[in-house]
């Protein structure tokens, strides 16, 4: 645990680096694949032809998500352990419900009803989604339980782009809507979006670590 605590930053950083990765990577080899009009989960699709490597890399993305929480916990233990607390389940969400579980439970789009799979898939990812979001909200808090207004003032400037490119992300999915210029490039606004999501992290897994 001394182990995890001392490096789980690193490992934060290599988890949205993973990640981030993970389409433009995996694109090469999918020619089919466009990145402005499909959303990054058709790679572990039943017929995608790089389904077996995007399965085991989300896995492990997920893994060194959750390899950081004690590290995250520790940081602010002494200041809200509550807030604390569910700073690391914000990440934990991300890393298990929109990552390990994106590499256990794929979908298939051919399928007219959603299986098992895409059910357990889907409602993770919506999870994880949510944790990714509210990550930036509870590091508001506990800064400014601190007294440190400028970190603080940070993070809530990266919450508002977050939720704002989410909304747009959100609003690209609605089928009356994903016709309208820009919205018609769902893949385009998931990808800014996850962008701009995981602006927080990195900031805070740098700023932990130059701390160090």
């Amino acid at each position: 645990m001394l182990f995890l605590k001392k490096y789980g930053f690193y490992f934060l950083l290599l988890g949205v680096l993973s990640d981030f990765l993970t389409p433009y990577i995996l694109g090469l080899f999918y020619p089919e694949m466009n990145q402005m009009t499909m959303v990054m989960s058709v790679f572990g699709d039943v017929a995608s032809p790089v389904r077996g490597a995007f399965l085991v890399w989300s896995v492990v993305s997920g893994v060194l998500f959750v390899l950081a929480l004690p590290a995250i916990y520790e940081t602010f233990r002494a200041t809200s352990r509550v807030l604390a607390g569910w700073l690391a389940v914000a990440i934990g969400l991300y890393g298990i419900g929109d990552c390990i579980f994106t590499g256990l439970f794929s979908i298939d789009t051919e399928q007219s009803t959603w299986t098992l799979s895409t059910w357990v898939h889907n409602i993770g990812s919506g999870l994880g989604y949510a944790g990714f979001l509210l990550f930036p909200l509870f590091l508001i808090l506990l800064y400014r339980k601190q007294g440190k207004a400028r970190q603080s003032n940070i993070y809530l400037v990266l919450f508002i782009i977050s939720l704002l490119s989410a909304g747009v992300y959100g609003l690209a999915r609605i089928p009356a809507l994903n016709q309208v210029p820009v919205l018609d490039q769902i893949g385009f606004c998931q990808r800014v979006s996850f962008f701009l999501n995981y602006l927080p992290i990195v900031v805070f897994a740098v700023g932990r670590i130059k701390d160090k």
